[in-house]
This record gives structure tokens, sequence and C-alpha cells, in this order.
């Protein structure tokens, strides 16, 4: 009898063992199951924010483009005009050699209107160097966030193979 009282008493000890450890491992994929779901959660997020970022820095970049084209465009007005001006002059100073005081008057005017050219160009050239460093800087953060959008459904693909290989027990 103590013979069967012992083995008893083992079978008993290892069955409940056995519920003992299969309860808390279960509880344990219960964890991993909820931590992938939060996983797919926050990356589905992240997923969201980087489309946004992308839609964003695209208006950024064609807003930029379209400065730089603008301002490619005053640039070679102005040039235009400083071109104009310079023949003017020089009609002007020949005109004044011949004795005509009206033209060296203008030729006077003529003088500031290419220092007011000259300012001008410059100018649009610190803009257009701007606008490029602008496009410049709007690629990389496009670039960027591309790369991110990428990452982040590579971790929604594994995220959605954890919670399926955790619900089927693999």
């Amino acid at each position: 009898m103590r013979r069967h009282l012992t083995h008893l008493l083992a079978f008993v000890v290892l069955a409940l063992g056995a519920t003992v450890f299969a309860q808390t491992s279960t509880d344990n994929s219960n964890s991993d199951l909820k931590n992938d779901r939060k996983d797919r959660r926050e990356d589905r997020r992240d997923l969201r924010h980087d489309r946004k970022d992308i839609h964003q820095d695209k208006r950024d970049l064609h807003q930029d483009r379209k400065d730089a084209r603008q301002d490619q465009r005053d640039l070679n007005r102005d040039r235009k005009d400083l071109s104009k001006d310079r023949k003017d002059i020089k009609e002007d100073r020949e005109e004044c050699k011949e004795g005509n005081k009206a033209d060296c008057k203008d030729a006077h005017q003529d003088r500031k209107d290419i220092a007011k050219d000259q300012k001008d160009i410059n100018k649009d050239k610190r803009d257009l160097h701007n606008d490029r460093k602008d496009i410049a800087h709007d690629k990389n953060d496009l670039h960027n966030d591309r790369k991110d959008a990428r990452n982040d459904k590579k971790d929604l693909r594994h995220d959605r193979r954890d919670i399926r290989r955790d619900k089927h027990g693999k």
C-alpha cells in the first residue's frame, strides 16, 4: 500500500507541477502576444506619421523648386536690365562727348541703375543658392522619411509574424 501511495503522491506532484508550468507559460505567451500587438499599433502609428512627413517633404520640395525657378527668372531679368543699362550708358557717353549735357545727366542715372541692378543680381544669386540648399535638404529629409517608412513596414510585418507564431504556438 505504501508503494501505491508514494506512486500516487509522486503522480499528483507531477500533475500539479505540469499544470502550474502550463499556466505560467500561457501567461508568458499572452504577455508576448500583448507586447506584439502593442508593437504593431506603435509601428502603424509610426508608419502613418512617416507617410505624413513624406507628403509634407514633397510639398516643401515642390515649393522650393518653384522658388528657385522664380529666382532664376529674376536673375535673368536683372542680367538683361544690366546689359541694357550698360548699352545705354555707352550711347550716353558718346552723346556727352559730342556736347549734349542732358545725355551726361542720363549717363549718371544709368550708372545708378547699373549699381542697383548689380545689387539685385547679387541678391538673386544668394536667394537661388539658399533655395538650392533647401532643395538638397528637403531631398535628404524625403529620403530619410522613406527609409523610416520602409523600416516601419518591415517591423509591422515582423510583428504580424510574431503574433501569428504566438497564437499558434510555434
